[in-house]
């Protein structure tokens, strides 16, 4: 079995460390594989300042390619990760093989994260990181809360998320994204687990915002969960994320 490399990037919050079980999954595979803790998230939490934004993540992304001279990469990205990951294949296309978007897509350039699920719900953001946030980071979610329905994630996983989750700067989600269109000639896959791949395309012809999930050179995987896929389905999203390798 020949050897792909993967680099993994976290959404929201969270560090390298969400990826582990992955991360085994896939170097049981045989594989290589980087899980990225971003400024100032996971073991990188002391970095973060009010200037760190989305620009300072893809500079994350890139940089690591580049010093460790990675080629023919699997760039997977979670949630927020998607942004990330678009903007690194950006800007080094040439040392990416395929995207991989884990519940997530790609911004169409000049989007921000935080306009994707519209003006309310930003809003109702910014007010909690100028409440409880210092005015420029975004507290994690209550972990518990969200993950009440989920039969796949025990307590144990709900303390693992607590511990590894750290405020989100905000300038990450408020950037919008800027991309010259160079990765888009790079094939994608889609891992889709809060909605299917019939309510994908549909609302990707109504949703600006997800018009890049449409166009373009796409498959498609659905795993069904939560938005978490890492965390309740490792083993079944490690098996995806090899399907996919060469």
């Amino acid at each position: 079995m020949s050897t792909t490399t993967y680099v993994l990037v976290p959404g929201f919050w969270l560090g390298a460390s969400a990826w582990r079980s992955v991360a085994d999954s896939l170097r049981e595979q045989g594989h290589a594989v980087h899980a990225v803790d971003l400024t100032g998230m996971g073991e990188r939490a002391h970095l973060a300042t009010p200037e760190t934004d989305l620009t300072t993540h893809v500079d994350d992304v890139v940089r690591l390619l580049e010093e460790h001279d990675l080629h023919d990469v699997v760039l997977v990205g979670h949630s927020y990760g998607g942004p990330v990951i678009t903007g690194a294949a950006d800007r080094a296309p040439e040392r990416v093989a395929r995207l991989v978007y884990v519940d997530t897509g790609p911004l169409p350039d000049g989007t921000a994260q935080a306009d994707f699920d519209g003006p309310e719900a930003r809003a109702a953001n910014e007010r909690v990181v100028m409440t409880d946030g210092d005015g420029w980071r975004l507290p994690p979610p209550p972990w518990a809360a969200l993950a009440a329905d989920v039969p796949e994630v025990d307590d144990a996983t709900v303390a693992t998320l607590v511990a590894g989750s750290q405020p989100q700067p905000w300038r990450t989600a408020t950037e919008p994204v800027a991309l010259t269109g160079a990765w888009e000639r790079l094939p994608r896959t889609g891992v889709l687990c809060t909605f299917g791949v019939e309510q994908m395309r549909e609302m990707g012809q109504h949703v600006p915002a997800l018009a890049h999930m449409v166009d373009g050179d796409w498959t498609y995987v659905e795993l069904p969960t939560w938005h978490w896929p890492m965390v309740s389905r490792p083993a079944e999203l490690a098996e995806v994320l090899g399907s996919v390798a060469g």
